[in-house]
């Protein structure tokens, strides 16, 4: 591909991972005023989110592997026309079942949209220096996504209406579909094409199990007989689609994607950042919304500067190092930066603490955690063969959907079990009942996030330890029949 087309081709890959990043928060803020317009019950509410998160992070295996199998070019194509239809239902929903519905539909499409266009990003840059600018961006978006999202909700939710959250999609997915149409090279069909339908039931259906049960860990609690039969289950089938893979003919996820060494530092790695990260999102949110009384749009405001920390992280530093030093010397002490930001967080109080602890805080965990991660995901599709980009690029988001799902449910019943603990041990007479809500709320916030700094502590070590190459490895070429890489775990 000519060199201004890769560069147009990285805008629309780079505009459809966008999309799908920012679609996981920016429902979040508008979630209140949707409740209230649908007439949903607190009980229900949470499958606004729940219901793309399980879908998405459900089917990301065989989403990886169609993209593969099918054509990337093909597969995106046909991700952003389903996820701008879904969209534009949930937009239009005249109940809470539709926008369910809706939802679910959108995380079906979405885990079409970004396997391919990871694998489309990895096949389209193989010289190691604009792939390190490539990822660079790509990295930004991921790990900036997020905060944009929440941003977005916010001036949506607060001048227009909480469906133009939804309604956004669209013209975003449409511009897309042009640019992909226009400028994307056409992905060859792999030629011994074959689903693997016994691995794509056992696969999806753990990891639907999986992230179901985590999902509704965070409400019902981790001792509930749902959730512990869920997770058994998902345990269970992926044991099974773990054994299935070794016989398969055509396996939905090649055990040489798994057995490289690299790669399974940096699935390990983004894993326990997501643990870590997800929560202390919505922990943010919270503590600037409930606790200091902050507007959507201020809250999302308050974002921004993390979100130019995340870029500097992402297209100064990690690209720039990249192809000159070791990666595991970005990825450590990017998350120990990025810990740090989590102990600065994790001291504030019911005082307003934005400038002296959550401004510091955020910086260095935009920083920190942007260099690691655009990184990993170079770690993630390097040196894999091409007609197994998808599989590669399916793993590392199921591995990120997983984190979210594990750190969504875990720190919110951290911080719930401290909350109550905090209660009951200060409640008496003659005590401002709203202040001890508030101090309790705070206190529940700082012990969970203590939990991710563990987390993100734990994600330092396993790179440390597991990730040992001198440089980050590059694709093998643009053909189909590339041969597969070399097993370096052992």
């Amino acid at each position: 591909m000519a060199d201004n087309r890769r560069w147009w081709a990285l805008v629309v890959i780079a505009l459809a991972q966008l999309m799908v990043v920012l679609d996981m928060t920016i429902v979040n803020i508008a979630l209140p005023s949707a409740q209230a317009d649908l007439n949903m019950s607190d009980g229900n509410r949470q499958w606004v989110i729940t219901a793309y998160t399980l879908a998405f992070g459900g089917l990301l295996l065989l989403g990886g592997r169609i993209a593969d199998l099918a054509g990337r070019k093909t597969t995106f194509m046909i991700g952003l026309v389903g996820f701008a239809a879904a969209s534009a239902l949930g937009g239009a929903a005249t109940g809470q079942g539709m926008l369910f519905g809706a939802r679910a539909l959108q995380g079906v499409f979405a885990a079409l949209l970004a396997p391919a266009a990871l694998s489309l990003l990895a096949t389209t840059f193989t010289d190691p220096k604009d792939r390190a600018k490539a990822f660079g961006v790509f990295g930004a978006i991921v790990g900036a996504g997020a905060a944009i999202g929440l941003l977005a909700g916010g001036l949506l939710t607060e001048y227009l209406d909480w469906r133009w959250c939804l309604y956004v999609n669209v013209p975003i997915a449409l511009v897309a579909f042009a640019g992909a149409w226009a400028i994307l090279a056409p992905g060859g069909r792999h030629p011994d094409a074959h689903l693997d339908v016994p691995g794509a039931l056992l696969g999806s259906g753990g990891m639907l199990s999986l992230v179901y049960g985590f999902s509704e860990a965070a409400s019902r609690g981790w001792d509930d007989g749902l959730v512990v039969t869920l997770l058994v289950a998902g345990v269970v089938l992926l044991a099974a689609f773990a054994v299935w893979q070794t016989r398969a003919r055509v396996p939905l996820l090649p055990m040489s994607v798994v057995k490289d060494r690299q790669r399974v530092g940096a699935f390990l790695t983004v894993l326990f950042v997501t643990v870590g990260m997800f929560g202390v999102f919505l922990f943010l949110t919270y503590y600037l919304q409930g606790v200091l009384g902050w507007s959507p749009l201020k809250t999302g405001l308050a974002y921004l500067p993390m979100t130019a920390a995340m870029i500097v992280g992402s297209t100064q530093i990690a690209a720039r190092l990249l192809s000159r030093v070791p990666p595991r010397t970005l990825i450590v002490p990017g998350l120990l930066v990025a810990a740090g930001g989590l102990a600065i967080i994790a001291q504030v109080g019911v005082e307003p603490a934005y400038t002296s602890h959550v401004l510091p805080g955020m910086l260095m965990l935009g920083l920190g955690m942007s260099t690691a991660m655009m990184t990993s995901i170079s770690l993630a599709t390097g040196s894999v063969a091409p007609r197994d980009s998808g599989a590669a690029s399916a793993t590392f988001n199921t591995a990120q959907q997983v984190g979210g799902s594990i750190g969504t449910a875990l720190l919110n019943t951290i911080a719930a079990s401290a909350t109550a603990t905090y209660l009951t041990a200060h409640a008496g007479p003659g005590v401002d009942k709203r202040l001890l809500q508030a101090e309790a709320t705070v206190h529940g916030f700082n012990v969970a996030t203590w939990w991710a700094f563990g987390a993100l502590l734990l994600a330092a070590l396993i790179a440390g330890v597991v990730v040992n190459a001198e440089r980050a490895p590059t694709p093998q070429g643009a053909g189909e029949r590339a041969p597969e890489p070399v097993d370096t775990l052992g």
